[in-house]
């Protein structure tokens, strides 16, 4: 699944399922431009791509400004080229009762986990309709399917918009040559799940009832990005990928 003359964006980059995906995409011959609010993490991952022979571009990003986005399209360009895989992967997640939430903790994760492949996709779609080929992968979650867990309100709304949005948005491009694809993994071992602090009960139920009797790993996310992005998927638009060891309820 050869991304030889492919450039690449990944938002969220920097650490979790995101690395693992420009890890994945540079090792079948994408040039990545890995996006991330901690640049740090972005330009480490950058530094373990050139040393496996691959180039990459870090960008510190904050997606939850439009403008942020628009520079750093325009900076993968310059350095790059035109940009013809997307992957959407930036988000957050926190643990939060809905009596207790509040609208700023609202519309902070509907603008990371959401709007922010709004401004991404507008960024990058130009350069794909010239080209006349392009992927986009939105990163949803199996609790935008089921509702996930209590007190994650908020984030089941981002992640079941993100699968509207992927299905409308594959209707109007498919025509150009670009397909839009979404990934909805259950529940990954990541940096992320940790600083939400999610509960220990909900790691040991999930493996419990998980016909494959683990926890999912970043590895196996960007597997399924990998054939999603590949000339093997140019049939493959509008449908949602849930990668969860068997469950879902």
């Amino acid at each position: 699944m050869s991304l030889t003359g492919r450039n690449a964006v990944v938002t969220g980059g920097g650490s979790g399922i995101g690395r693992s995906i420009a890890l994945r995409l540079a090792r079948d011959g994408a040039h990545v431009a890995v996006i991330d609010l901690n640049g740090a993490g972005a330009e480490a991952v950058a530094r373990d791509i050139g040393a496996a022979g691959g180039r990459a571009l870090a960008l510190e990003v904050d997606v939850s400004r439009a403008a942020d986005i628009t520079g750093g399209a325009a900076r993968v360009r310059r350095e790059l080229g035109a940009i013809h895989i997307l992957i959407n992967d930036a988000g957050i997640c926190e643990f939060v009762p809905f009596a207790q939430m509040t609208e700023a903790q609202w519309e902070r994760t509907l603008t990371v986990n959401l709007t922010s492949m709004f401004h991404c996709a507008k960024a990058v779609l130009p350069d794909m309709i010239a080209a006349g080929w392009g992927r986009i992968v939105n990163l949803s979650s199996v609790a935008g399917l089921n509702g996930g867990a209590p007190a994650l309100v908020h984030y089941a709304a981002s992640k079941s918009g993100v699968l509207g949005f992927t299905k409308a948005l594959a209707l109007e491009v498919g025509p150009s040559g670009i397909t839009v694809n979404a990934i909805a993994p259950g529940l990954i071992d990541t940096p992320m799940v940790r600083t939400a602090q999610t509960p220990q009960a909900i790691f040991d139920a999930t493996k419990e009832r998980t016909p494959m009797r683990r926890i999912g790993r970043p590895e196996d996310i960007a597997a399924a990005c990998a054939y999603l992005v590949s000339e093997d998927a140019s049939f493959v638009t509008g449908q949602v990928l849930s990668p969860n060891g068997g469950t879902y309820a």
